[in-house]
């Protein structure tokens, strides 16, 4: 079966390269769920944010927008002792502003997912590329989507951030395309 060329030297990769990566969500739970984890992820490898996934996902209360929106100091206090997660206040204080923003958004638009893919006219951008030095860091797409976002307020969503978000969840197909995937994901 052949994938994308990335260092699977860990099992967790193969599960969320072959389950999750490049699927287009529609929810926006999981839109929020992403963004937490991606602006976590900066400066560190994407594995070590997979590993603490579940010590996210219980912080941050099933990555409900509304309950981290009303986190306080008290409770970033008890996150930075938590070594479930990457333990670093500013960016879970930006997480924390983020929720705030993310609910003014779904105010405004409905939903988080009618703002986000809004961006592309609710397409999904399907690249092909061959291998993975191909694959770009920021797009054009993705520095409108961040300057947007940081004009609404957002915090540690950089351009590339918000590319590695547009890759997760799937409003870009970078599978490669010789990767079973590059297909699949397109079909959803």
């Amino acid at each position: 079966m052949n994938r994308c060329s990335w260092n699977f030297s860990d099992p967790i990769y193969f599960v969320y390269h072959d389950l999750e990566w490049g699927v287009p969500v529609r929810d926006d739970r999981k839109q929020f769920e992403f963004l937490v984890l991606e602006s976590a992820q900066a400066g560190l490898s994407w594995l070590t944010v997979l590993k603490r996934r579940e010590g996210y996902r219980r912080l941050y209360e099933d990555f409900d927008p509304e309950k981290v929106a009303r986190f306080d100091e008290t409770h970033i206090l008890t996150m930075l002792k938590d070594t479930g997660i990457i333990r670093n206040r500013k960016k879970i204080e930006a997480s924390v502003n983020n929720a705030v923003r993310f609910l003014e958004i779904r105010e405004q638009f409905g939903s988080f997912c009618e703002y986000l893919w809004g961006f592309n006219d609710g397409k999904q951008v399907i690249n092909h590329f061959k291998k993975l030095s191909d694959l770009p860091a920021t797009t054009p797409l993705s520095d409108t989507i961040s300057k947007d976002m940081k004009q609404r307020g957002f915090q540690f969503l950089g351009s590339t951030i918000i590319y590695a978000h547009m890759q997760a969840t799937g409003l870009v197909n970078d599978h490669l395309i010789q990767c079973f995937r590059h297909t699949e994901c397109i079909k959803n």
